[in-house]
C-alpha cells in the first residue's frame, strides 16, 4: 500500500485521476482518495476500479455519482456533508476534475457557498498531447468537444480561425474523419495537426501532418480510443480586403460564380464562405 490515511479538514477536494495508466495516479491523491469521508465521481465504477488497484477500501463510506443527469441533487448533498463537517473527494472518469466534466457546476456551487476547495492535481489529456503533438506550446487554446451538426462544427471552428495559439479539442473516434475534414475546410488545407489517440495507453499514438494529409489519413478509417486534436495557429499572411476583392472581380469575368469562389477562396486560404459573400456583393453591384 502507497497511501497514508490523513486528517482532512471539512471542504472539497477535487482529485485528479489518471488518463490510461493506472500508476501515474499521485501519492497526495491517493491520500485523499483514501481519507476522504465521502467520495463522489463522473462514474463510480471506474473510481472503484482504481481504488481497488491501489489497495484503498472503501469501507462503509459513500460513494455516490455526479453526472449530467443527477448534479443538481447530489451536489446540493454534498455541500450538506461539508456543512457538516465532512471532507468530500471528487474525481472525473480521467484527468483532471472540471475539464469538460460535470464537477464545473459542483465546484462553483461550492465556491458560492463559501466552501473551502482545494486540488490534489494529476495527469491532463490536453497538457500530455501539447507535450507530445510538436506544435507551439507558449498559447494554446481549449475548445472541448465541437458540435455533432456539421454545420453547427463549420461555424465553431470558423471562429477560431484566427486565435493566436495551438488549437486543441476532444474528438469521438466514430466523429474523427468528419471533424478533420471540416477543420481542413475551416482552417486550411496547410496547417500542422496532430491525432493523439490512447494516450499512456497500450496503444498510444500519435500522427502529425497537415490537416489535408490526416484528413485524407483517416477518411473511411474505423478508429477507437480516447482521441485529442491540436491544430496549429494560422500562419498565413493576413489576407488584404481589397487583393481579394480584386482576384475574385477578375475570375468572375471568365469563371462561372462557384468556380471562382472555389478558386480564390483556395488561393488566399479564407473561408469560401467569406469569397461567397463578397460575390453575391459583387454581383449585385
Amino acid at each position: 500500500m502507497n497511501y497514508q490515511k490523513v486528517p482532512l479538514r471539512a471542504g472539497l477536494y477535487f482529485v485528479g485521476v489518471p488518463i490510461g495508466t493506472a500508476r501515474d495516479i499521485t501519492l497526495r491523491a491517493l491520500d485523499v482518495l483514501a481519507s476522504a469521508d465521502v467520495l463522489a465521481a463522473e462514474d463510480t465504477r471506474s473510481l472503484r476500479r482504481l481504488m481497488d488497484i491501489h489497495g484503498i477500501p472503501l469501507t462503509s463510506r459513500p460513494l455516490v455519482a455526479l453526472h449530467d443527469h443527477s448534479k443538481d441533487g447530489v451536489t446540493q448533498r454534498l455541500l450538506s456533508a461539508v456543512a457538516e463537517g465532512q471532507s468530500v473527494a471528487y474525481a472525473s472518469e480521467a484527468g483532471m476534475p472540471l475539464i469538460a466534466d460535470p464537477g464545473f457546476e459542483l465546484s462553483r456551487a461550492a465556491g458560492e457557498a463559501g466552501v473551502m476547495q482545494t486540488c490534489a492535481p494529476g495527469p491532463s489529456a490536453i497538457l500530455t498531447a501539447l507535450v507530445l503533438a510538436g506544435l507551439p506550446t507558449d498559447a494554446f487554446h481549449f475548445s472541448g468537444f465541437l458540435p455533432n451538426a456539421k454545420a453547427a462544427r463549420r461555424g465553431a471552428l470558423d471562429a477560431l480561425r484566427e486565435v493566436p495559439g495551438t488549437l486543441v479539442f476532444y474528438e469521438s473516434a466514430k466523429r474523427l474523419a468528419a471533424m478533420l475534414s471540416d477543420a481542413r475546410d475551416a482552417l486550411g488545407a496547410e496547417r500542422q495537426a496532430a491525432v493523439c489517440r490512447e494516450l499512456t495507453k497500450k496503444f498510444e499514438e500519435v500522427r502529425r501532418g497537415t490537416l489535408a494529409e490526416l484528413a485524407d489519413a483517416y477518411a473511411g478509417t474505423s478508429v477507437k480510443g480516447e482521441i485529442v486534436v491540436l491544430i496549429d495557429r494560422n500562419r498565413s499572411e493576413t489576407v488584404s480586403q481589397d487583393g481579394l476583392e480584386e482576384d475574385l472581380s477578375r475570375a468572375l469575368q471568365s469563371m462561372s460564380m462557384r468556380d471562382a469562389v472555389d478558386m480564390v477562396a483556395k488561393a488566399h486560404d479564407v473561408p469560401r464562405r467569406q469569397v461567397y459573400q463578397m460575390a453575391l456583393t459583387l454581383s449585385k453591384g
